[in-house]
């Protein structure tokens, strides 16, 4: 793929998700990551179920290098000054307070390089009544008001994928590019803080605004009863989704390619807005005819039609699906010694191009030495990733990897 931010230099000091994803997708664009960790463990996510390469570590720090520094000895707080010195982002995502105690706050690392952009990721925010609490996915997305208007309150159980994390990750990156680009007006850097709280407000932007605008509180059934969207299971029990929105075409194309002519007849269901008051109703007798028959079948059938749906696919299932694998979703995982042989490739095309590969997240400390040894003598100058001595190099013969002997 096409590295629009080579030559960005990126120290992040991030753990488990937020820190690493805003890292990871400066990564995938081409920039040059240094993780820095703790010497021992390294960032918790790393033994999240065992060892120190979890999957949900692989998922986060792909594209990087890691560098283990403590940094309560001076020798090595004289490596994390250099490498700031050069660089152009720094990420944290410390509690407030934590990165003033380790002397990586902005105050001081502004005093090292003026075109730093450095950014802040934090739970609750840097201040107010809140910001001593330890804050996790499942908190946010709850104090948000996302998961009110996500889940089924009579029935209420926690969405799977870490949302709030991950989203807080991509906005903590879009924010770091903007300040990039303002930076090559200025030539001074910016501080950007962003918590998980005020990304997962602003990404439920939708249902705040209807309250603001209609004094209603919305619900989870709000959105799919507008949007006219249905999760129907089929007759052996696979699920499928169809939404068809406002136009009234694609009613009309459901009709069509289910056989439904006796519903379209019924003056519950004969607009929109009495669908939309009938929600319900329309449900279940969507479901009495789909269940008739395996998903397959109603696949077939709606694909001869103008009609926007879906299998409700299992991460397996994706995987497989013709049109992911069209695009290229899942590409090898080069460098690796260990850990998942395959991933999914960074969304974004440019100029017709996609991955065709990812770099494996590294192993603890794995380009330390490297590292370090660039830095020896030329202080403050950053250590090029083609950068490899002789004693530290990977070595790669028929798949296999040998780090430091390893």
């Amino acid at each position: 793929m096409i590295k629009v931010l080579q030559g960005i230099r990126v120290v992040e000091q991030g753990t488990f998700i937020t820190g690493p994803c805003a890292g990871m997708i400066l990564a995938d664009l081409g920039a040059d990551v240094i993780k820095v960790e703790s010497p021992g463990e390294g960032d918790p996510y790393r033994n999240f179920r065992n060892g120190l390469y979890s999957a949900h570590f692989q998922a986060y720090n792909r594209n990087k290098r890691s560098l283990a520094l403590d940094l309560k000895k001076e020798d090595d707080r004289a490596v994390m000054r250099g490498l700031v010195a050069s660089a152009d982002v720094y990420i944290q995502n410390f509690r407030p307070g934590a990165a003033e105690r380790m002397g990586m706050d902005w105050k001081a690392l502004s005093g090292i390089n003026q075109r730093l952009v450095y950014c802040s990721i934090s739970g609750f925010g840097q201040t107010g009544p809140y910001i001593h609490r330890p804050s996790y996915d499942s908190v946010t997305q709850a104090l948000s008001g996302f998961l009110g208007v996500a889940i089924d309150v009579d029935q209420p159980r926690l969405l799977g994928p870490a949302m709030a994390d991950a989203i807080t990750g991509l906005y903590a990156a879009m924010g770091i590019m903007g300040a990039l680009v303002e930076r090559g007006r200025t030539g001074i850097g910016r501080h950007l803080e962003i918590s998980m709280l005020e990304a997962m407000m602003h990404f439920a932007i939708e249902p705040f605004t209807g309250y603001f605008a209609l004094g209603d509180v919305p619900k989870s059934v709000d959105r799919p009863k507008l949007a006219q969207a249905f999760i129907l299971r089929c007759g052996d029990d696979k699920l499928l989704a169809i939404h068809l929105s406002s136009i009234e075409k694609f009613w009309d194309n459901l009709v069509l390619a289910i056989g439904a002519q006796a519903l379209a007849a019924d003056p519950r269901f004969a607009t929109r807005l009495l669908r939309i008051d009938n929600y319900g109703a329309l449900l279940d007798a969507l479901n009495v005819i789909v269940g008739s028959h395996p998903r397959e079948h109603w696949l077939a059938r709606m694909a001869n039609h103008d009609l926007p749906f879906a299998p409700v696919n299992s991460i397996p299932e994706a995987v497989e699906d013709d049109q992911a694998r069209h695009l290229g979703m899942i590409v090898p995982v080069d460098k690796r010694s260990e850990g998942a042989e395959l991933a999914v490739r960074p969304a974004f095309v440019f100029d017709g191009q996609r991955a065709g590969s990812v770099k494996a997240a590294p192993l603890l400390d794995e380009d330390g030495g490297d590292i370090r040894r660039a830095l020896t003598g030329r202080p403050g100058e950053w250590p090029s990733a083609e950068i490899a001595t002789r004693e530290n190099r990977h070595v790669y013969r028929e798949g296999t990897v040998t780090v430091d002997g390893r």
